[in-house]
């Protein structure tokens, strides 16, 4: 039972405690560095047993890397695996050590059953009944990719991404991915055939990506594409004829009869449909995947050369918010309309507006995004095909409280609105921090041309230092290619994707879906309406100004410093030049410069870790 001790430390080395509940938090600390931390911290005696008895034996886990003959292999321990299991995700590892901590008991306890036995002198009746023999498990078999034929199609798939730490796999995340939810389902329909399931690596199957939403962002229209499993025939080879080994001339003669006889009945075979007799791709994939993550429709066949990032022609992104944006207090909801004509919690959409038409067009949205040193980003222009906010129909609940007071008398609140616009691409965080100014206006708390000023570079070069917009509001909401319907480029038919959807039974998840977080609003919903009624309305303001910033709620900032006063930051140049003298070069030009810098930098650190995992020896 010691070795799973040993097991379950590492274990709760991968979390936090939390000690309220005694209950484990996946930690945000590598795995790497947590395997390295486990061996560590072991006791010189355990480490010592670790470095002459280091070898674990467990049944091959994924049906599809299954070892031929012995149902079991050899492992060394997690420590010396020889990084195999540095590129894991945590939740996948955690389920490992699980897994392993299972076997161990098993075999202690048959151990002990075998143990504890009576011997060959017992009189007692239950010597002679020996226990029958366990069943062999059948040993799930890898199948051969060579027996398939392949084609490369694209997926267009939705998903909300509240739950999710963004759309691109990391093995430091400490949520989920989208993309290594698609492994899973990918792997476990066997659409792909990977070296190692348990290593999500897409390089395999010609994948290529359209949108990467960050963390808690949600999509709409998300596209992939990659090569998959098909169930088309494969073309038979040809086969040699030969002659059965009979005796006698008449046996002969009655075996090419026969022949005969069946080659003029055969029937012709059917012509392969590449759709109908395909397999359900989008029914398939969506059996494995979490509710909140949806196929919609599959292309059988993309244009040559088709790629989901390059060949998109637009993205198409909505921020959805409320209006009032926050609840407004107990004394402006009563008190009427305020002197300058907005109570608090609300926004003034005709200026939002009149400041998101501005993006519209060919500009250097520096000021509008994240720069990140490691990309090396030199140009930031990016050309805008539509910006404007508009209301969204149909959509919201009513809070009567709300319209107590209101300047229009329109007792139908909170409605709910969304910015939208769409562009040919986007920079990191840029929609976020575009919606960010676009509250500001909305407050009245910057005028609409402070967009016009932040998109001049020459005379505003460095970004304010201001707060970047929630993330869950932000939708992709479609990409777009060549041949869509609202494709703006002409396109010949045959280089136009032909998208199938799948059938009802998406709908009937996603109104499962739908459903059970409607509840969720109702519930709050009447639970605000009643408790707004109860409530006192004597309290006093309060003091400073409560900034909306796209969350719950808004912000209590004191006294707001405008942007034309807020401490500015580095120009992406200064970004990029630090980033490149910590990794050794003189300046990002240089860097730029060199042939294959990444490579150079990665094989730095490489060998950096290389020698400190030499040094701990």
């Amino acid at each position: 039972m010691r070795r799973v001790g040993l097991l379950e430390g590492f274990a709760k080395g991968l979390c936090l405690q939390n000690p309220r509940s005694q209950s484990f938090i996946p930690s945000s600390r590598p795995v790497g560095l947590l395997l390295h931390d486990y061996r560590k911290g072991l006791p010189a005696h355990a480490q010592n047993h670790h470095q002459t008895h280091h070898r674990l034996t467990y049944p091959y886990r994924s049906s599809h890397t299954a070892a031929q003959g012995s149902s079991t292999a050899p492992v060394t321990d997690m420590a010396d695996a020889g990084g195999k299991y540095y590129s894991w995700e945590k939740d996948r590892l955690i389920a490992r050590i699980r897994q392993l901590e299972h076997e161990l008991v098993k075999r202690d306890a048959a151990t002990s059953s075998k143990s504890a036995r009576p011997g060959p002198g017992s009189d007692t009746a239950t010597v002679d009944a020996a226990p029958p023999p366990a069943k062999k498990r059948k040993k799930d078999k890898k199948m051969d990719a060579s027996r398939y034929s392949s084609r490369f199609i694209a997926l267009k798939f939705a998903y909300l991404g509240k739950r999710y730490g963004g759309f691109e796999y990391a093995t430091s995340a400490s949520l989920p991915t989208i993309e290594g939810e698609l492994w899973n389902a990918l792997t476990k329909a066997c659409l792909i055939f990977p070296e190692d399931p348990e290593v999500v690596n897409f390089d395999c199957c010609e994948y290529s990506k359209c949108g990467r939403t960050d963390r808690g962002v949600s999509a709409f229209g998300q596209v992939i594409a990659l090569r998959v499993r098909s169930s088309k025939p494969l073309p038979k080879k040809p086969e040699e004829q030969a002659v059965p080994e009979t005796e006698g001339d008449t046996a002969m003669e009655g075996t090419v009869e026969k022949a005969e006889g069946e080659e003029g009945n055969k029937k012709p075979e059917k012509e392969w449909d590449d759709i109908e007799d395909e397999i359900p791709y989008v029914k398939v994939l969506n059996r494995l995947l979490p509710d909140d993550i949806r196929v919609i429709a599959w292309c059988p066949a993309p244009p040559p050369g088709f790629s989901a990032r390059f060949s998109c022609e637009e993205r198409q992104y909505r921020y959805f918010f409320t209006q009032p944006a926050f609840t407004p207090t107990a004394v402006t909801a009563t008190d009427g309309t305020p002197p300058d004509g907005l109570r608090e919690g609300y926004l003034d959409i005709e200026a939002m507006n009149e400041a998101a038409r501005q993006f519209v067009g060919d500009h250097d949205f520096r000021n509008f995004c994240k720069v990140d040193g490691s990309k090396q980003i030199t140009n930031f222009e990016r050309r805008m095909y539509e910006a404007g906010v508009e209301e969204v129909q149909d959509v919201g609940s009513v809070l009567p409280y709300l319209g107590r007071g209101a300047a229009d008398g329109n007792d139908k609140l909170p409605r709910v609105y969304s910015f939208n616009i769409r562009g040919t691409a986007f920079l990191w965080h840029q929609i976020r921090h575009m919606v960010t100014i676009l509250f500001l206006v909305g407050q009245r708390l910057e005028g609409p041309d402070v967009i016009t000023r932040l998109l001049d570079v020459e005379k505003t070069p460095r970004k304010p230092n201001y707060d970047l917009a929630h993330e869950t509001p932000l939708v992709l909401w479609n990409c777009v290619f060549p041949g869509d319907d609202n494709s703006r480029v002409p396109t010949p038919p045959e280089n136009a994707l032909r998208w199938v959807y799948g059938e009802a039974d998406v709908v009937e998840s996603l109104w499962a879906h739908y459903r059970g977080k409607k509840m969720d609003e109702v519930l709050a919903n009447r639970l605000l309406d009643l408790i707004s009624g109860q409530v006192q309305s004597t309290e006093p303001k309060p003091k400073g100004k409560r900034v909306f910033q796209g969350g719950h709620e808004g912000k209590l900032s004191g006294g707001y410093v405008p942007l034309a006063k807020k401490q500015l930051t580095p120009t992406p140049e200064e970004i990029n030049n630090r980033w490149a003298q910590r990794k050794g070069f003189k300046n990002a030009k240089e860097m730029r410069e060199s042939k294959n810098w990444r490579k150079t930098i990665k094989d730095a650190k490489q060998a950096g870790t290389t020698a400190a995992g030499a040094g701990d020896e």
